[in-house]
């Protein structure tokens, strides 16, 4: 493994290290930042309190944070348990209550006695018409103030002890602001200045400040629009995380692309005879992909693309088509499906369309087992089977290809790098083609997929009818069942989508095993399923089994419907608590319905309290079924990390990106990582050797394995 730089070590020592950090604080910063000194590093303030310096309290109203000198009168002691103690003082012939409801009264008696002067600040509020401050949060003895509350601005003019601006970090159980501020205080003590990595003209244009310079303003705000998401300081250092990944990912690219790879052609044949055998024409956009694929193929490197199709795009038969070419030029091909489900449905669709052609297609899940299984990986080892589709079985150590040229992955989003490289290692000079049906964003697309190339298909095939969305309140529950027999009368099958598992104490969401009950009592039992994650995948296929059979009517479910679930006759899908899910998800869901000629209705039950962005939401499900469209609205209502999801595995999380607000950083820095890389590849030099620190610091070194290895 490459070694990181001797100058990053104190970064990423682990925080008992630092000064007045024990094991309880050192638990307590792990479960909110992180344990390493570079996590608190990062663990910027959220907000900057504002402190107002006040000499006479007469001018003063309710709902300031002020420093004000104060005069003690006397305490008023709590008379019964849970009672607060009192304390009142004098300002200017004004008084002032300090109250405190934790703690021991003795304690705060003895430290603010009668008669003497303090400088205290807190938020003003009224009480019974008298000013007072709930546990004030700097109290400083005023020694010259003995016997009087005449104050004037000479007792303020040395208040620097109480920082006229503060800033506020997030917090956790454990950690006070004085514990983080204190820890902060004490890693700049530890932290190396580290050298500049960017071109001296972008910091002149941009106003930018030192990397250094930039992270203790940071951390020290001069006032409280340094910390706005696009001020230079945060803006530069979300520039140097973006630089970071989109010079890793075009180091990735650059390396992919100097290696050797193969050239697959096939004579069309093949392909032709499944064209003909379709009932319907391809879209412009499917032929449009399919030729950036194809070219892709037919060249001597190696292809990495990314095809992205909304709901009811026709990946598929995308993705069935570039396997046919791998089949043509003499190889294999395999599709990798993130469940079973997805799995044994895409194996439904393409295994009756390649049989007439004698193309052999197997599937392989951790289902298929014993006798069944060694027959199946002897198919595969010895080329027969020429199309493998399959769950995460598909890269086990035991599975042997003949010459497989050709790998897609369906939805891309649930597989990390490291799952993309162990199936690539299944072939020699393997072509890969990853798809997601989740539209992102343009804004996110260089930022997620910067390594690779990519292919849209906007529209969808002919003959799909829109869907009518409809927003109803779950108040109307019993006239919506009512509704339902009637279109159950016609045949009509039915999801039913809702958040939760089971019951929780905490959230008021009805759960999918409660609604699955309820709607058992009213249309029977026969005509119910219930599918959720908790199932096993065997239980799980036959429910769905029955459903796609049309044996169940009504499918109550998870999320877990979401991905490529494919009834052409379930025409109705209704999502429980439709403000809980994101615009995407909703998108994702509805689109499992309007896949037959049948008209189809989606209604999106809503509960009492809607929000204004959840009513947004909702309005625009109502208003468009463009998937783009959408992505693009979530993106700006809920942000980048509730979009791509920041713990889906193989996606970039970011610390100081807003990529709902710095859009136009990522492509510099995507800019910026070509410039360099065009004439400095192997990062070379003086200059090389600052960027090699920007990778490492970012956490983007996974880059120098690709330098190293290929």
């Amino acid at each position: 493994k490459p070694m990181r730089p001797s100058l990053l070590a104190p970064f990423f020592q682990d925080i008992s290290t630092i000064s007045g950090i024990g094991p309880k604080i050192t638990t307590s910063f792990t479960k909110l930042c992180g344990q390493r000194v570079l996590d608190v590093a990062f663990h910027l303030p959220k907000e900057v309190l504002v402190r107002h310096k006040v000499a006479n309290l007469n001018t003063l109203s309710e709902g300031q944070n002020i420093i004000a000198p104060i005069h003690i009168l006397y305490h008023t002691t709590p008379s019964r348990r849970g009672q607060p103690l009192r304390i009142t003082a004098s300002n200017n012939n004004r008084k002032i209550t300090l109250v405190f409801f934790n703690g021991s009264s003795k304690y705060w008696i003895e430290q603010l006695p009668v008669g003497h002067s303090f400088l205290i600040s807190g938020r003003t509020e009224l009480f019974n018409d008298t000013l007072q401050i709930v546990h004030p949060d700097h109290i400083i003895p005023l020694k010259h103030h003995q016997s009087e509350d005449v104050f004037t601005d000479d007792d303020i003019q040395h208040a620097n002890t109480i920082k006229t601006l503060e800033p506020l970090y997030p917090l956790s159980a454990g950690i006070t602001h004085k514990t983080v501020q204190k820890t902060i205080a004490h890693v700049f003590q530890k932290l190396p200045i580290l050298p500049e990595w960017l071109d001296a003209t972008l910091l002149s244009q941009e106003k930018w400040s030192s990397w250094n310079t930039t992270l203790h303003r940071l951390h020290n705000p001069e006032k409280p629009l340094d910390l706005h998401v696009n001020s230079p300081y945060r803006r530069r250092l979300a520039f140097d995380e973006l630089f970071a990944s989109q010079l890793a990912l075009q180091i990735i690219r650059h390396k992919r692309r100097k290696l050797q790879g193969q050239s697959i052609v096939g004579d069309f044949s093949l392909r032709q005879k499944v064209l003909d055998s379709l009932p319907y024409d391809l879209t412009n956009s499917q032929k449009t992909a399919l030729s950036e694929i194809y070219d892709d193929m037919a060249k001597p490197d190696r292809m990495l693309r990314l095809l992205q199709g909304d709901v009811g795009s026709g990946k598929t038969i995308v993705a069935l088509l570039a396997m046919v070419c791998a089949v043509e030029s003499g190889g294999q091909a395999c599709l990798l499906a993130p469940t079973e489900i997805l799995t044994r449905q895409h194996y439904d669709t393409i295994a009756p369309l390649l049989a007439p052609l004698g193309i052999q297609v197997d599937i392989l899940t951790s289902r298929e087992k014993g006798k069944k299984r060694d027959t199946i990986l002897k198919g595969i080892a010895d080329g027969q089977t020429k199309v493998i589709i399959g769950t995460h079985a598909i890269f086990q150590d035991d599975v042997h290809y003949c010459d497989l040229k050709l790998a897609i992955i369906d939805e891309q989003h649930r597989f990390g790098v490291e799952q993309r490289l162990q199936l690539s290692r299944k072939g020699k000079a393997l072509d890969m083609l990853v798809m997601t049906a989740t539209p992102i964003p343009r804004s996110l697309m260089l930022s997620a997929y910067g390594d690779m190339d990519y292919s849209q298909l906007p529209d969808k095939p002919a003959g799909r009818q829109p869907i009518d969305t409809r927003l109803l309140s779950l108040e109307r529950i019993n006239e919506l069942t009512t509704r339902l027999h009637n279109a159950m009368t016609t045949g009509a099958q039915i999801y039913w989508v809702c958040p939760l598992v089971e019951e929780s104490e905490k959230l008021d969401y009805t759960a999918a095993e409660d609604r699955y009950a309820m709607l058992c009592g009213i249309f029977g039992e026969s005509s119910v399923g219930l599918v959720h994650g908790r199932l096993k995948s065997a239980e799980k296929d036959h429910i769905m089994e029955r459903f796609i059979n049309g044996q169940i009517k009504i499918l109550v479910a998870t999320t877990v419907i979401e991905v490529g679930v494919n009834v052409p006759n379930a025409t109705i899908m209704i999502i429980e608590q439709a403000e809980q899910f994101g615009l995407a998800q909703l998108h994702q869901l509805r689109g499992r319905v309007g896949r037959g000629d049948a008209k189809s209705t989606c209604i999106l039950l809503y509960g009492n309290s809607l929000s204004e962005t959840a009513r947004q939401r909702l309005e625009v499900m109502r208003e468009t079924e463009d998937g783009f469209i959408i992505a693009e609205k979530d993106l700006s209502l809920r942000g980048y990390g509730e979009v791509l999801g920041t713990k889906q595995s193989g996606t970039a999380h970011f610390t100081f990106v807003d990529l709902a607000e710095h859009h136009d950083l990522i492509h510099m820095a995507n800019q910026n990582a070509k410039l360099i890389l065009d004439k400095n590849p192997d990062l070379q030099g003086e200059s090389g050797e600052n960027l090699r620190i920007l990778l490492y610091l970012f956490e983007r070194d996974n880059a120098f394995y690709t330098l190293q290895s290929g």
